[in-house]
């Protein structure tokens, strides 16, 4: 796992053996961040990454200059695994993580993002609950976009503020829109 661009770029990270959760391959991280790039500017956005795992597109966000961004994950290795990283890396005052369950999050989430981030483990199917808590909660700034990593057996276009949707080889990236 490497941070593509950014301050923080080339930077590498080994995870664990047995490590319970999947990076984002480099090849759909990059095409990920060209998409995001041609919508918007990255810096200065609030972000929210649920499902964090490894940290490795919530370290490219911050490499790439948000300005904050939450990385929320329920398993406590993965929550260890980022808080040593965000140390090593000194971004303390830019990152912070927290160990919850994301659904649960997000109902008592206390604040707006512009961009949330989330890649639940492809094999459970919590992926249109989760979109519509956001979208029920209004956790989405104003022209605040959502996206979720998934496979291609997800299928998310029905749902409220769906914009599009692009695969990079087995990696599927469904794009929202806050509708306020």
């Amino acid at each position: 796992m490497r941070i593509i661009r950014g301050f923080l770029k080339g930077k590498r990270f080994a995870t664990p053996p047995g490590f319970p959760s999947r990076p984002t391959t480099d090849f759909a991280k990059e095409g990920l961040f060209n998409v995001l790039e041609n919508l918007f500017e990255i810096e200065d956005k609030k972000v929210l990454d649920l499902c964090a795992g490894t940290g490795n597109i919530s370290f490219e966000f911050i490499s790439r200059g948000a300005s904050y961004l939450l990385a929320v994950d329920s398993h406590p290795r993965c929550i260890q695994f980022l808080r040593t990283n965000i140390k090593q890396l000194e971004i303390d005052k830019f990152m912070n993580c927290y160990k919850s369950d994301c659904i649960v999050y997000c109902k008592n989430a206390p604040e707006k993002y512009d961009i949330i981030f989330s890649d639940p483990p492809f094999h459970l199917k919590f992926h249109e609950q989760l979109v519509q808590t956001i979208m029920e909660k209004s956790l989405l700034n104003k022209d605040g976009f959502l996206i979720i990593e998934h496979g291609k057996q997800t299928k998310l276009e029905t749902l409220k503020g769906f914009q599009f949707c692009r695969n990079f080889g087995n990696v599927y990236f469904s794009f929202f829109k806050s509708e306020e």
